[in-house]
């Protein structure tokens, strides 16, 4: 058992290719054990029954874990047809079964309704909460509560492979889509029923699974190998520009003052790095020209 002793203030990000029926909280656990982590997080969680791409953020990474929340995600999803269940995924009970009568053309038509910006109303089975409380507690009591459909947008959707009674399915997709929903909602326009029998996550904003290391993988390294597969805390905020501040300025903003720079980029977020290159937090651009601190790293973690 470790102790708080055997625990490192160890800061990065590590790209797990998460199995199936774990929850991602039991993933970040083993992850956080396996690095002796004092702080871990991950950037969105995946249910139990999917697996893939889940980054995990250790120590400071955690400040900057939002700009993976609110990254685009890919997924491929298998949709059986012709059965709906309790929960809209293989999870749940058998609610309903038809007979599925459906060409590939009327599969990719119902598919093509799906693409752009549209709405989608959250599951009862989800993390959401209603009065404090998560969804799924009270799905379980068999209780349900209205939920406000949110907007999201769905950037391609492709079938990759049709059965009888089975689509494989390749979506790119917002923040916040729920693909047993979209599973539920294929089913619906085709007239047959659906819900999600598998689903992977391939890639989350500029991240791919090609990249990820297994949980296997990870117990079979050394502390130092695991150490050299950590991405820098930066690789989160990659899509933002580049600031460099002298010495002066870099502990300024390091104390969360604002500072003055010359030849700033246009207001908003941009990554801060100190006369050595090494990035120090994200910064805001003001439109005086200054710039303010968002997030930044502890001064120990500084390397």
């Amino acid at each position: 058992m470790q102790t708080t002793r055997d625990k490192r203030a160890i800061s990065g990000v590590i790209l797990l290719d998460k199995p199936r029926d774990i929850t991602s909280n039991s993933a970040l656990q083993k992850v956080k054990r396996l690095f002796q982590a004092v702080k871990a997080g991950h950037t969105g969680t995946l249910d139990p029954l999917a697996t893939g791409l889940l980054p995990i953020c250790l120590g400071e990474a955690t400040k900057f874990s939002q700009s993976l929340l609110d990254a685009a995600k890919a997924y491929r999803a298998v949709v059986k047809l012709g059965q709906t269940t309790t929960t809209g995924d293989a999870e749940g009970e058998i609610t309903s079964t038809r007979n599925v009568a459906v060409s590939r053309p009327q599969v990719e038509a119902a598919l093509e309704r799906f693409i752009g910006s549209t709405r989608q109303t959250p599951p009862m089975h989800s993390a959401l909460k209603h009065q404090g409380q998560p969804l799924y507690v009270l799905a379980r009591q068999r209780k349900s509560v209205e939920r406000s459909p949110r907007q999201i947008q769905i950037a391609s959707l492709h079938l990759e492979a049709f059965a009888a009674d089975a689509l494989t399915i390749t979506v790119c997709c917002s923040k916040g889509t729920y693909i047993r929903v979209l599973a539920e909602d294929i089913g619906g326009v085709l007239g047959c029923g659906a819900y999600l029998q598998a689903l992977r996550r391939l890639g989350v904003g500029p991240f791919s699974l090609e990249q990820s290391v297994t949980l296997a993988q990870l117990e079979a390294m050394s502390l130092e190998e695991r150490d050299a597969r950590l991405l820098p805390v930066d690789a989160l905020l990659y899509g933002l520009p580049e600031i460099c501040l002298d010495e002066l300025s870099s502990g300024c903003f390091l104390r969360g003052q604002e500072v003055a720079k010359d030849d700033l980029p246009v207001a908003g977020l941009a990554r801060i790095y100190d006369i050595r290159q090494r990035f120090i937090g994200v910064g805001e651009i003001t439109q005086e020209g200054r710039v303010r601190p968002k997030r930044v790293l502890a001064s120990g973690a500084l390397k």
